[in-house]
This record gives structure tokens, C-alpha cells and sequence, in this order.
């Protein structure tokens, strides 16, 4: 359980990064601000949504229901495992928001129209960090 809580926050901690590193590179290396297409930010903000849905369908099914077995249980290998698939699918998921506005700033959008996106990710990858199984 403690190796798989410190690599779950290793990844937490490189998947942070990245965001940063996202919305860094995308300012260097995107094209000036233009004519972007606003049904794109449209398309990428339900999809959001509906993402954000998903992240706590995820958590809600993998993450707290593998997490009061382990509490009780902690040498439970099956729910060891949902419980670290279930953060690997929610940093995903949080992943793909930020990277929503790094393809969004390679489009045309200007950095404040794709600043929610890595906001975003950052803050949901940020508040679901891994937690130690407790009993309630």
C-alpha cells in the first residue's frame, strides 16, 4: 500500500509538471493568436464537462469503493489494484482537460481562452491526490 501511495503521488507530482510545461510551450511555440474557429472552444467545453462527470463516476466506482475494502483489508491485491487504476484514470482524465487548451492555443485561441483548461486540470489533478485508505 505505501509503495503504490508514494508512486501514485510521483505521478501526481509529473502529471502537475506537465501541465505547467503545457501551457509554457504552447506560449513559445503556438502561432500569434487569429482566427480561431469558436465552435472548437465550444466542442472542447461540453466535452469538459461531460469529462468532469466522469472523473467523479470514476472515483466514485474505482477509487472510494476499493478504498473502504482496503481500509478493512489492506492486503487485498484486486482492490489495491482497482484502487490505483481508479487515480491513473482520474489524473488521465484531468490530463486531457489541460491538453484541451494546449491544442485549443496551437489553433488560434489566445492564452486567457485556453488558461481555464490547464486551470482546470491542474486544480482537479491538484484536489484528487491520492489518499491513504481509512476506515470510517
Amino acid at each position: 500500500m505505501k509503495e503504490a501511495l508514494q508512486n501514485l503521488r510521483l505521478l501526481q507530482a509529473g502529471m502537475l509538471a506537465s501541465i505547467a510545461l503545457y501551457a509554457g510551450a504552447a506560449e513559445v511555440l503556438a502561432r500569434a493568436p487569429g482566427d480561431a474557429n469558436p465552435s472548437l472552444s465550444y466542442a472542447f467545453s461540453t466535452i469538459s464537462v461531460a469529462i468532469v462527470g466522469v472523473i467523479f463516476v470514476v472515483r466514485r466506482t474505482l477509487v472510494l469503493r476499493s478504498a473502504q475494502i482496503l481500509a478493512d483489508h489492506p492486503d487485498d491485491a484486486l482492490s489495491l489494484q482497482h484502487w490505483r487504476n481508479g487515480y491513473i484514470a482520474t489524473y488521465v482524465l484531468c490530463e486531457s482537460l489541460a491538453l484541451f487548451g494546449l491544442i485549443m492555443r496551437f489553433t488560434g485561441f489566445s492564452f486567457r481562452q485556453c488558461l481555464p483548461f490547464y486551470t482546470g486540470g491542474f486544480v482537479l489533478l491538484l484536489f484528487f491526490g491520492p489518499r491513504r485508505p481509512v476506515s470510517l
